[in-house]
């Protein structure tokens, strides 16, 4: 655990926010300044620094997947009528927080504009669908 990390604060103590669900692999939280109808982070309880630090490995494939079934299991409950959900990370440099976590969206992104923020601009760098980082690091 980095201390100086806030995720890493969030995911030992929930604090400074209200986690919406803990286990002993991921922790989630609506994120602090939303770009959609819902828009929760999905965090690992371990530090990992960003996606570029993930393997080909079954542990690895194993915690994005459980980031991202938790991810939609929230979604679902919380935001059951959106017209459509997105799941992703963003790849260095254009990751905010040095500590891995998924975005969750229920869409429309609110402001529309802010869909910018979570473009793919090719294969490792901007935004990552959940689903091709699962491609990448299947074993």
């Amino acid at each position: 655990m980095a201390f100086s990390c806030i995720f890493c604060q969030i995911a030992s103590t929930g604090a400074p926010t209200t986690l919406l669900h803990q286990d002993d692999r991921v922790a989630a939280f609506q994120d602090i300044n939303p770009s959609a109808l819902k828009h929760y982070l999905v965090i690992s309880n371990e530090h990992i620094p960003t996606v570029k630090d993930l393997r080909r490995s079954s542990k690895d494939f194993s915690l994005v997947s459980h980031m991202l079934n938790m991810g939609q299991n929230l979604l679902q409950r919380d935001a059951p009528h959106a017209r459509q959900y997105r799941f992703g990370f963003h790849q260095p440099p254009f990751n905010s927080v040095d500590h891995l976590h998924l975005h969750c969206f229920a869409l429309p992104f609110t402001p529309r504009w802010r869909c910018m923020k979570y473009l793919s601009l090719g294969p490792y760098v901007g935004f990552i669908e959940a689903e091709k980082l699962l491609e990448r690091i299947k074993p």
